[in-house]
Order: structure tokens, then C-alpha cells, then sequence
């Protein structure tokens, strides 16, 4: 039986990026909450099928920074109460050095892909004066991050889609928010030199790194009608760190 708190019993849910890290874990509770799961995933096909068979999910290949692929993905998931877009990227490197395929790759991957799949549910879920979408940005889109100027364009512009997003859908009754990780231990993360990580470490009040399942019981809150008052918001799930 789902926990009753924060229950999504019979809806339907869509997770980018799901295959693995923050994605899988927030393929896991939301499925845990009673969601019917459907996980995006561009590669690591066996990480998303043993993902997807964990927790009775359906698992289906797509490249969101596509037009026409994130397009295939929402007619694929079906008719979705749920839309969460986590797909991210980094090509971290100084901007004086940045060659333009990471910049391209970085936005495409990270915030265009947001731009294709919320214009692909917007009608669907207006129609039926319901929903709820959750982009997952970063700490990194508000404080900005040495090296990362692609990925910190990239997820500053997802808060400010978002908010705008919301103002046009909400009197369809259809939320936007977002959720934006401070260091959480991930593939992504994990390439960060041991110093980085020991500034960020010591900048964190509550003095430890955060893990996938912290942002995954944020993304199932404002998932559920225990947030229907809330929309266009950033919940920051990072220790203390953007304080």
C-alpha cells in the first residue's frame, strides 16, 4: 500500500532522466507514493530497465534536448497528471576555453529539453485543469559555480521558465516549481575536485552532503496535493547552503 501523506494513488508520472542518481531515486518515490511511473532516459538502457522493473515502472528511450524526441516521449507516457524534468548534463571547463559544443550540449540537453516537454503536456494538462511540474535546476543556478557558466545559464534559466510557466497555467489549475539540489553525491558530482567538494562540505550548515532520496521526497511534496497552494516556488533542498 502507498504512505498516505503525499500520496499520488492513481496518477500518472513522468521522470527525465530516471536511469540513474537524483532521476532513479525520484522514479523510486514516486512510485512508492502510488504513482504509475514512466522513466526517460537517453542511454544506460540496462540502468533504466532494472530501474524500471524495481518499482514496476515502464522505462522509454528518448533524447529530450530533441524537439521531436520529447515530443514521442510525452505521446509515449500517455495522459500524464505528473511531468518531472530532471535530464541534465555538465561539460564543465573556463569560459575563455569553452568550445561551443559544450555550451550547445549544456543548454540543450538541460533547458531546452524543459522549453520541448512542458509545451508537449501544457494543453493536455490545461484541459484538464490539473497538473503538476516539477523542473529540477541546481544551487548552481543561483549562486553561479567556477567553470560552469554553461551549466549555471542552464539552470538559472529553468527558475525563470518556471516561474513564467506557472503565472500562464495556473488559472488551468496546473503547477510549476522547482526543486534545486545543493551537492548532492551523484555521477555528476562526483567529478569535482576534492577540493571543491571540502569548500562546499564546510559551506553547508547542516555539514554533510546531501543524497538522492532528499530531492526525490521534495519533488513527491510538491508532486501532491499536500502543495496545491504552491506554485511558481524554489524549494531549495541543499543543507543551508544558498542561505
Amino acid at each position: 500500500m502507498p504512505d498516505v501523506f503525499c500520496s499520488l494513488e492513481g496518477r500518472r508520472a513522468l521522470v527525465t532522466g530516471g536511469s540513474r542518481g537524483i532521476g532513479a531515486a525520484i522514479v523510486r518515490e514516486l512510485a512508492a507514493a502510488g504513482a504509475e511511473v514512466v522513466l526517460g532516459f537517453r542511454a544506460g538502457a540496462e540502468e533504466a530497465e532494472a530501474v524500471a522493473r524495481e518499482v514496476g515502472a515502464r522505462a522509454v528511450q528518448a533524447d529530450v534536448s530533441s524537439p521531436d524526441d520529447a515530443v514521442r516521449l510525452i505521446s509515449e507516457a500517455g495522459d500524464l497528471d505528473i511531468l518531472v524534468n530532471n535530464a541534465g548534463v555538465t561539460r564543465d571547463g573556463l569560459l575563455a576555453r569553452m568550445p561551443d559544443e559544450d555550451w550547445r550540449e549544456v543548454l540543450d540537453t538541460n533547458l531546452s529539453s524543459v522549453f520541448y516537454t512542458c509545451r508537449a503536456v501544457a494543453r493536455p494538462m490545461m484541459r484538464k485543469r490539473a497538473g503538476a511540474i516539477v523542473n529540477v535546476s541546481s544551487i548552481v543556478g543561483l549562486r553561479g559555480n567556477w567553470g560552469q557558466t554553461n551549466y549555471a545559464a542552464s539552470k538559472a534559466g529553468i527558475i525563470g521558465f518556471t516561474k513564467s510557466l506557472a503565472r500562464e497555467l495556473g488559472s488551468r489549475g496546473v503547477r510549476a516549481n522547482v526543486v534545486a539540489p545543493g551537492y548532492v553525491g551523484t555521477r555528476l558530482t562526483g567529478v569535482l575536485p576534492e577540493q571543491a567538494k571540502q569548500q562546499m562540505l564546510e559551506a553547508t550548515p547542516l555539514g554533510r552532503f546531501g543524497e538522492p532520496a532528499d530531492v526525490a521526497g521534495a519533488v513527491r511534496f510538491l508532486c501532491s496535493d499536500e502543495a496545491a497552494f504552491i506554485t511558481g516556488e524554489v524549494l531549495l533542498v541543499d543543507g543551508g547552503l544558498g542561505m
